[in-house]
């Protein structure tokens, strides 16, 4: 039962002891409803654990209060910043939500409410905020009918976010620090760095390969984009962050670390990750547990990266090239699944479509890095070994296969059996596919956004290598532009209208004082997230097109670095098209 009493109030913003920190505290069980010069006026709500028999509500202000109105009970003034509402002839249940309003008057400083107490019990519900947030390091640059540049820069600032072990001297994420820095100390090894998943803080091999593998990808192919934007040397920093640690992981011969962290005990914390206790084990594949998705998606990514290091640092290249053909090697003369051999993967990145593509995959990525016909006879071979010319539903962590598609169009390109599979598949998921009631395409009902960023990703690939480039570039622009307001809002956090404010995502979700991270607070507190996570893309909309900015709607609000891959290699695309 809710009870409405026309109480007027501001949402109260207070430092409470954190001015220090740049940390102000909002009472959530208020909100501005009108505020002009002096004044404010606003809803109160809050729900009563206890029955009672006339309502008494206690505040405090944060700055001296001239005067308050309050029309339905007795406004009582203790002092300039304390007052006391009652209403004698209210009567509530346990559960009840009590509601009201009233009007502030004040001649200083905005006066807001900082401590509320209803009949005894604390309703204040603290909100924290940055005082000074972040600033958006990535500016606009006026490009139409979405800044495609700007967002590329914070796609790929959204990986400084996700960054783990001892931070670089220009990060430019400023509310993230070190972290995990004893990372492999289980197994006698330094296995810091390298990228949290997604919202927590796992460090899943599988899926942060398959990241660096899709953004050297970008990097290579879409270059003059991510010139045109100034994001050249970042994009490489991000490949290169996920590379170090791969060639810190790969840590004897025929021998990779996979995995560090544990999923259930590292979801079962809520927090940042520069104050983690939970034990965090290494886990890793080997000749006699090997794991042939990981190791061949690690050597796609390291010999991807050697191309786009190759004119930037030769030597660097040249050491990942050498790792890449082992890991290759090792992948398929070893052949299991790799979530076999790390269980814990199972529950998280398990390879549904097997090792097959990742073979051919990282085959492909070796014979364009190399020049080694040697490795394009090799993909061939499981090309035809895994029947890989089968229609795929989708581009992925998982399922490689269209991007096999794409790889062999451009090396074997006399053979159009690739090239025809490859528009197959895109005219597949353009025409046979379902389609959100604004236009997105839905592949999946985890992370939507992304899947669809993946296939338009590949489109504008299509298009720049002359395979239907009217229609895949038509079909690309459509997704893009969706994922980035045209039906009203942004996907992207920090970007546009209305973009998404509350992602799964826990360290952002910490204010800057630590214990509003311990408590419980950041997880269920109703506000944005006191960090703005810049550039993030989340999940995405159900089918129907229905979407809520739920910090607990992992579905539908995570982030996840694989989530960016594709995605900001669309972007550099889009540059590209529209600098044209």
């Amino acid at each position: 039962m809710a009870f409405s009493k026309n109480f007027l109030v501001v949402i109260a913003l207070l430092c409470l002891g954190l001015i220090g920190r740049g940390v102000e505290a909002q009472c959530t069980c208020v909100e501005i409803l009108d505020e002009w010069s002096g004044n404010y006026r606003g809803d109160f709500s809050a729900q009563t654990s206890t029955g009672f028999t006339g309502l008494r509500v206690e505040v405090t202000f944060n700055n001296p209060i001239e005067r308050v109105e309050f029309w339905d009970g007795t406004a009582e003034k203790i002092d300039d910043y304390h007052y006391v509402f009652t209403d004698d002839s209210l009567v509530a249940q346990p559960g009840d939500t009590i509601e009201f309003m009233f009007q502030a008057v004040f001649s200083g400083p905005q006066a807001v409410v900082v401590e509320a107490r209803m009949n005894g019990e604390d309703v204040c519900g603290i909100i924290y905020t940055t005082e000074q947030p972040m600033t958006n390091p990535c500016e606009a640059t006026g490009m139409t009918p979405y800044d495609y540049s700007q967002v590329l820069c914070m796609s790929i600032l959204f990986y400084e976010a996700q960054r783990s072990g001892p931070l670089p001297a220009d990060q430019r994420v400023t509310w993230r620090g070190d972290s995990a820095l004893t990372d492999g100390a289980d197994v006698g090894l330094d296995l810091t760095g390298g990228y949290y998943d997604a919202g927590d803080h796992v460090k899943f091999g599988f899926p942060m390969a398959y990241t660096a593998t899709v953004l050297a990808w970008g990097l290579i192919d879409f270059a003059d984009g991510y010139k045109i934007a100034g994001q050249t040397e970042y994009g490489l920093a991000a490949v290169k962050w996920a590379t170090d640690y791969f060639l810190k992981a790969h840590s004897a011969n025929y021998e990779l670390y996979g995995q560090v962290g544990m999923g259930s005990t590292d979801h079962a914390y809520w927090g940042r990750p520069e104050e983690m206790t939970m034990e965090r084990p290494s886990m890793k594949i080997d000749t006699d547990k090997p794991g042939s998705e990981l190791a061949g998606e690690t050597a796609a990514a390291l010999a991807a990266a050697s191309i786009a290091f190759k004119d930037v640092d030769s030597a660097y290249a040249d050491e990942m090239l050498a790792v890449a053909k082992e890991l290759y090697d090792f992948a398929d003369e070893k052949r299991e699944n790799y979530h076999k051999s790390i269980p814990d993967a199972a529950a998280y990145y398990q390879s549904w479509s097997g090792y097959g593509d990742e073979l051919c995959w990282a085959a492909l990525w070796l014979a364009r890095a190399t020049g080694d016909d040697t490795y394009l006879t090799r993909a061939r071979g499981h090309w035809d070994e895994f029947a890989l010319s089968e229609k795929a539903e989708q581009f992925s962590w998982d399922d490689k296969k269209p991007g096999v598609y794409a790889l062999f169009t451009l090396l074997d390109g006399d053979n159009i059996e690739y090239s025809t599979t490859f528009q197959g598949f895109l005219d597949h998921i353009r025409n046979d596919k379902p389609y959100t009631p604004g236009g997105l395409v839905f592949l999946d009902t985890w992370g939507a956004n992304r899947h669809a960023a993946n296939v338009a990703f590949l489109a504008l690939w299509a298009a720049k290598h002359n395979l239907s480039p009217e229609v895949n570039t038509q079909f690309a622009e459509s997704q893009i532009n969706y994922i980035l307001g045209d039906i009203g809002h942004s996907f992207v956090v920090g970007y546009g209208v209305n973009p998404p404010e509350r992602p799964h995502h826990r360290s952002s979700s910490c204010p800057d004082e630590p214990s509003s991270c311990t408590d419980g607070w950041a997880q269920q507190q109703a506000g944005p997230n006191p960090q703005i996570l810049y550039g993030a893309l989340v999940g995405g909309p159900a089918q129907d097109g229905t979407y809520k900015d739920d910090r607990m709607d992992y579905v539908h609000n995570e982030v996840a670095c694989d989530y960016n891959a594709a995605f900001s290699g669309l972007l550099a695309a889009m540059v590209e098209i529209k600098s044209a």
